[in-house]
């Protein structure tokens, strides 16, 4: 899926990038944008939680990433990252509550080489 095509300008409805696939440098898909992560002071958005493996949504493991690590691609109709399959499986594990840990998120900022969005 990509993106709403009729959007213009440079602004896009948030249910518009749910679901926008994300491929890798090499063009090979490796996953799709499930929903997003906003920072509410800053109103910044902070991660993208991506859907990664399974078929038609079964099995399939999520996983949030620093926004800062994706990139969209009016070519390719999507998000393109340099993260790697293995990268996000050697990531800090994400427990219930991550979105509310700070040590985990710069962590995870750490493991991805992403600069952090509160600063």
């Amino acid at each position: 899926m990509s993106m709403n095509t009729t959007t213009t300008g440079n602004l896009v409805s948030s249910s518009d990038v749910n679901g926008t696939e994300v491929f890798g440098n090499d063009g090979t898909k490796i996953g799709s944008i499930d929903h997003l992560m906003i920072d509410k002071p800053s109103g910044r958005i902070a991660y993208a939680v991506m859907g990664f493996g399974g078929f038609l949504g079964l099995g399939e493991e999520h996983h949030p990433v620093p926004w800062g690590k994706l990139r969209y691609d009016t070519q390719m109709g999507g998000f393109v990252t340099d993260i790697t399959e293995q990268e996000v499986k050697g990531a800090p594990a994400a427990t219930d509550n991550w979105f509310g840990n700070r040590e985990w998120e710069q962590r995870a900022h750490d493991h991805y080489g992403a600069n952090t969005y509160w600063l």
